[in-house]
């Protein structure tokens, strides 16, 4: 396994484990303070939580929140889930649909937020698409496969506003998204919706985002900005261990704020992020930085059932399950508004 990334050195040490197919590295602190409350975190190598962890680590937020950060690497974003409910870690970032899903099959889960941005529809430069009505017999690549939401929403929009149902009226290509963004600007497809920093990288290379999909759901009705992924853990291992949840949300606010606010925050930050060059860079750092959540309330919340309830209506019982509305403690109960 490769060694921990340069950021992580600066302040965890590394072990290896193995269980259940995953591949995972636990990263403790040499500075672990007495009493310290132990945070396990499953992510994936290249996911951009890493940012986040790194600056709650190297920041010194997560030892100042009285928590001690282990990183653990899982291989795919199902081996994360099948970590977290197997008790082989305590926290991953995954989205509030999925954790409704579970908490509706009987699975004590709960969601508070990392982040807004989730994606955008992207066309090549020179591209005379216009809008949504002009994808129309146009080849759309997705990410994330037939459920992915913001390919829901993308349809909900073209049926509600021109009458078009994209997967008959289009050609819909599902793939992972390197591959997309090669096909993109290969010239084999007319646009991709694809992750957020994706899109951002296509950006820097003079590609023109056509919509994303924060904004499709406000065409959909919805009246505030609802986070769709976040950190998910154990409900049960939440209440057992408050000081360690605390701890870990005031230490993600805080190095939110910090990378929001301090553009040399980032120079420790920039060899996670695999930028070619200084427009890639400064488009992952304006793209994370605008998927802050700087309000999460009861008003986010109420908007959240509206989404879910678009989301099921084309996603079916293959995204939600048995779930008929956002199960009651899928999110944590924690508010904040920066705005205020």
């Amino acid at each position: 396994m490769k060694a921990p990334s340069l950021t992580r050195r600066q302040c965890l040490t590394g072990m290896l484990a193995g269980t259940a197919g995953l591949a995972l590295m636990g990263a403790a602190s040499p500075l672990r303070a007495a009493g310290a409350a132990t945070v396990r975190v499953g992510v994936l190598p290249f996911g951009t939580v890493n940012w986040e962890l790194a600056a709650m680590a190297g920041g010194g937020f997560a030892r100042g929140a009285g928590i001690d950060l282990q990183i653990m690497e899982v291989a795919s974003p199902t081996a994360g889930q099948i970590a977290l409910q197997s008790n082989a870690v305590d926290v991953i970032a995954s989205d509030w649909i999925w954790v409704a899903r579970q908490r509706s099959s009987g699975q004590d889960l709960s969601f508070v937020p990392y982040s807004s941005a989730v994606g955008s529809i992207v066309v090549p430069k020179g591209s005379a698409v216009q809008g949504i009505a002009d994808l129309a017999g146009k080849r759309i690549g997705i990410a994330g496969g037939p459920l992915d939401k913001g390919w829901l929403l993308l349809r909900a929009q073209a049926g509600r506003a021109h009458g078009l149902d994209l997967m008959t009226a289009a050609e819909p290509v599902f793939g992972a998204p390197p591959l997309l963004s090669q096909q993109l600007e290969a010239g084999r497809l007319d646009a991709v919706l694809t992750y957020w920093h994706y899109a951002a990288r296509l950006a820097a290379k003079g590609h023109r985002e056509l919509i994303g999909v924060a904004e499709l759901a406000g065409k959909l009705g919805l009246e505030a900005d609802v986070p769709m992924l976040g950190y998910v853990f154990r409900t049960a291992w939440a209440k057992e261990n408050p000081a360690a949840i605390e701890g870990f949300i005031q230490a993600s606010r805080d190095a939110k704020a910090l990378l929001r606010d301090k553009d040399e925050a980032w120079g420790e930050i920039e060899p996670l992020m695999k930028a070619d060059d200084q427009a890639t860079f400064e488009a992952l750092r304006a793209g994370f930085r605008a998927g802050i959540p700087e309000r999460w309330t009861e008003r986010e919340r109420k908007e959240a059932e509206k989404l879910f309830a678009i989301l099921a209506e084309l996603g079916g019982r293959d995204l939600v399950g048995s779930a008929t509305s956002v199960p009651e403690g899928t999110f944590w109960p924690v508010d904040w508004d920066n705005r205020a």
